[in-house]
C-alpha cells in the first residue's frame, strides 16, 4: 500500500511507519519537524494546517491515511485555538483533499479515551456516552462524528481508534498531562528517584507503543463490517494500578521499588489515574488486541525507550 502517516516523526508515527516499510508499503511521513521519521519514508516537513504542506503529502496518490498528527491534551488546554486550528479544521481538511484523491479510501484516526471524561462511570464499555471535559478531549470527539459521517457518504472507508496510555513516551516535555507514566519508565531506569504525581492505587490504562503500532497496522486492512455503526473503538488496555507498574518497571531494570514515592495530584488523578474496568468487546471482535499481561508490557515499553 502507498500509506501518509501524518505525525510521523512523533512517538507512536516512528514506531508504526518501521513496521510499514518492513512489510513493503510505500510510506509518505508528514511532520511538523521532520525528525525521526525513518530514512526510507518520504518526509513532507511543515504545518498541517498549510494547505500547500497537506497537498505536498498527497502529491502522487495513496491508498490510506494515518492521522495521528495532535495538539495534546495539556498542550490544547492552554492553547484551545490552536488545538482547533490543527485537531478539527486542518483534519477536516485533510479528510476532505485526501478523499477527493482517491474516493472510499481506508482513514485511520488516533482519537482517546479522553473522549469520555472525567469522572468515569463505574465501568467503561462500548455503551459509555461520550462526555469529554477538555478541549483535547472535546476535540478527537468532534472529529470520530466526522470520520463517521464521511464514511457513510462512502467519500472514506473510516476507522477510529481510542488510545489509552501509551508506554513509553521518550523523555522530555510532550504537552501531554499523562506524562507522567512514561516518564517513570525512564526515571527507574537510570537508577533515580521519582515522585509520583498520581497515588500508588491510582489506576491507568495501557498498553506499549509496539503494540499500538501492531494495532494501527491492523486497522489499515481490517473488514469495516465488524466494526460498531460510529466506525469507533477503544482499544483494549491493560488497567494497571501505578504501584504496580512501579514496582514491575522497578524490577525489570533492577532497582528498588523504594525509589518511587507519591504525591498525588487531585485533579491529575481524578483526569488519568481513576479508570475503571475497562471492556472493549467491539475492538476485540475487529481483531484489535493489548499486550496480554503486565510483565509484557513493561519489557516492551523499555524496548522502546530512547
Amino acid at each position: 500500500m502507498k500509506v501518509v502517516v501524518t505525525g510521523a516523526g512523533g512517538f507512536v508515527g516512528r514506531e508504526l511507519i518501521a513496521r510499514l516499510l518492513a512489510r513493503g508499503d510505500t510510506v509518505i511521513g508528514l511532520d511538523s519537524h521532520g525528525g525521526g521519521i525513518p530514512a526510507r519514508a518520504r518526509s513532507v516537513v511543515g504545518d498541517l494546517g498549510d494547505p500547500m504542506v497537506r497537498a505536498e503529502a498527497l502529491a502522487g496518490g495513496l491508498d490510506a491515511l494515518i492521522h495521528l498528527a495532535t495538539v495534546p491534551g495539556g498542550a490544547a488546554e492552554a492553547d484551545p485555538a490552536a488545538s482547533r486550528r490543527i485537531n478539527i479544521d486542518a483534519m477536516y481538511d485533510l479528510l476532505l483533499e485526501a478523499s477527493a484523491a482517491q474516493p472510499g479510501l481506508r482513514v485511520v484516526y488516533a482519537s482517546s479515551i479522553a473522549v469520555y471524561g472525567d469522572p468515569l462511570p463505574l465501568q467503561v464499555d462500548d455503551a459509555t456516552p461520550l462526555s469529554p471535559k477538555m478541549i483535547y478531549g472535546g476535540h478527537k470527539a468532534m472529529m470520530e462524528h466526522a470520520v463517521a459521517m464521511m464514511s457513510n457518504r462512502t467519500a472514506i472507508d473510516g476507522v477510529s481508534v481510542r488510545l489509552p496510555g501509551i508506554l513509553a513516551r521518550p523523555k522530555g516535555p510532550s504537552g501531554m498531562k499523562s506524562a507522567f507514566m512514561s516518564n517513570l519508565f525512564h526515571t527507574l531506569k537510570a537508577g533515580e528517584a521519582f515522585t509520583c504525581p498520581v497515588s500508588a492505587t491510582g489506576t491507568i490504562w495501557a498498553q506499549s507503543v509496539a503494540r499500538c503500532a501492531d494495532n494501527f497496522v491492523h486497522a489499515l486492512s481490517l473488514d469495516t463490517a465488524l466494526l460498531p455503526s460510529t466506525r469507533a473503538v477503544t482499544l483494549p488496555a491493560q488497567r494497571i494500578a501505578m504501584g504496580d507498574l512501579a514496582a514491575e518497571v522497578a524490577r525489570q531494570c533492577g532497582v528498588s521499588a523504594d525509589l518511587v514515592s507519591y504525591a498525588p495530584d487531585v485533579a491529575l488523578e481524578a483526569a488519568f489515574a481513576a479508570n475503571p474496568p475497562l471492556l472493549t468487546p467491539a475492538a476485540e471482535h475487529a481483531g484489535f488486541a493489548h499486550d496480554g499481561d503486565l510483565a509484557t508490557l513493561v519489557a516492551s515499553a523499555l524496548a522502546t525507550l530512547q
